[in-house]
């Protein structure tokens, strides 16, 4: 079973009808219980990095992504839903114009994209990593982004590049851990076909 959780940001939908393409039974829920015991958990996110941090706090998610990092228990990390498995955020907002704390599993900052124009919004090629599992067989597709804010560095894993006026991380893989900065649910095909290579990881 696949869980999605529901904190409040992200497609959840769109990513509910996606990851059920696999077969794999989907539920989109905030029950810690549930989360704890599906084989594989996803963490969407769509917005601000703060906002996503006060979403995760009202329903105990950073909680359960850190025990599952301790469990070793698949998880899969969309967007904003990657962002927040840095360090810390430097996106501002009215209530820390400074850096958030995110879920820390991975060491690192989330910064502004240096690219003239912003967001970065569309499709995208990829310095795929060597030995990655999530992009078996895509290596050559292109994916779709829509994001202002990005890491740009990965201590270990493998990490996946993109680039949008500079290098920036586009996915990267860690043991159980994974996740990705574009939204494969809205990548087509080429999506769809990641999804179903990390539940063939489960």
């Amino acid at each position: 079973m696949i869980a999605i959780l529901d904190y409040g940001s992200g497609n959840l939908r769109s990513a509910e009808r996606a990851f059920a393409t696999t077969g794999e039974e989907v539920v989109v829920t905030s029950d810690r219980d549930i989360c704890l015991k599906a084989d594989g958990l996803v963490v969407p996110g769509v917005g601000a990095f703060r906002a996503c941090m006060n979403g995760l706090s009202r329903v105990r998610g950073e909680e359960i992504i850190k025990q599952r990092w301790e469990n070793a228990q698949p998880t899969f990390g969309i967007c904003i839903g990657m962002q927040i498995l840095f360090d810390t955020g430097l996106e501002p907002s009215a209530e820390s114009p400074g850096e958030t704390k995110g879920v820390g599993i991975w060491r690192g900052s989330v910064s502004k994209v240096q690219a003239k124009i912003l967001p970065h919004m569309g499709w995208n090629s990829l310095d795929v990593g060597v030995g990655s599992r999530l992009f078996a067989g895509i290596e050559e597709e292109q994916f779709y982004f829509v994001h202002s804010y990005a890491a740009k560095s990965a201590e270990r894993g493998i990490a996946t590049w993109g680039n949008y006026g500079e290098p920036f991380l586009a996915a990267i893989e860690d043991g159980a851990f994974c996740a990705t900065q574009f939204h494969p649910e809205k990548s087509g095909a080429a999506g769809l076909k990641l999804i179903h290579n990390w539940i063939g990881t489960l």
